[in-house]
């Protein structure tokens, strides 16, 4: 079984890096809270005082980061200990420029394969991942974490992810903007809640109300600045301004949406 390496230990990077642990690698971590390494410690894993600690001796490098900048920085810490040979999944949103600039390192192959879904999904090891490069030498790797759709050339993989999340997180904003037509225009709640539950924008009415899971809102304005950054985007940039307004540090975009409803103007 491969030594894996696993950076970041967020909502999402904990339980990912607890299947691959079930699956039985033996498993470094690291994050930037050093406190967060210590469930898993307990599990079984080891804990690296520093990134270029826990990639010394790893044959899989998996990070799992809250943007660009936190790649970079990471990036630049491992660069003098990745070894070649090492295989690097890069799985944070961070957008497709952000992973080819890490396709330099001789000897080490990056696949870029950001994911679909959220905590709970993570826990199940039934994400969905958008892989862009050669998957094949850590496709094994990757099937302990969910199902894996081959999306192009390195890069591809974070391209498809701002366009998956900017429609989803914009149309979560769309539902609760809806929601307060419903609410100016005298309608029941529940009735209007159920109405847009039956049309095309159903998926984004479940994730509004849901919970048990976790997608900060910070992180998602981060991946519609990344979005807006690519293209013009005007209804997406509209979107992230709601955000901003009513967003609360640590919460998820269900408590965000729930505020773009009821929020002053």
């Amino acid at each position: 079984m491969e030594h894996i390496a696993f950076l970041g230990l967020g909502h999402m990077g904990a339980p990912m890096a607890r299947r691959l642990l079930a699956a039985g690698h033996p498993l470094t971590v690291w994050n930037r809270t050093a406190e967060k390494t210590a469930a898993l410690v307990a599990e079984g894993a080891v804990a690296a005082v520093s990134p270029a600690d826990a990639v010394r001796d790893a044959d899989v490098v998996v990070t799992m980061l809250a943007g660009p900048a936190a790649l970079e920085a990471v990036t630049e810490a491992i660069a003098p200990a990745l070894r070649p040979g090492t295989h690097w999944i890069e799985m944070s949103t961070v957008g497709p420029d952000a992973v080819r600039r890490l396709d330099r390192f001789a000897g080490v192959s990056v696949v870029d394969a950001p994911v679909m879904g959220s905590t709970d999904k993570a826990a199940a090891g039934t994400l969905g991942i958008l892989a862009g490069g050669d998957t094949a030498p850590v496709a094994h790797v990757l099937a302990h974490l969910g199902t894996v759709t081959r999306t192009g050339p390195l890069g591809s993989g974070a391209a498809l992810k701002l366009v998956v999340n900017s429609a989803v997180i914009g149309g979560i904003a769309v539902v609760a903007e809806a929601l307060r037509l419903a609410d100016a225009l005298g309608l029941d709640g529940e009735t209007a809640r159920a109405a847009l539950a039956h049309s095309p924008l159903g998926g984004a009415v479940t994730r509004a109300f849901a919970e048990g899971v976790h997608f900060d809102t910070a992180l998602a304005v981060k991946d519609l600045d990344l979005a807006t950054q690519a293209a013009e985007l005007p209804v997406i940039e509209a979107a992230s301004d709601q955000y901003r307004r009513v967003a609360e540090p640590g919460t998820d975009i269900s408590v965000a949406a729930a505020r773009i409803r009821t929020a002053d103007r």
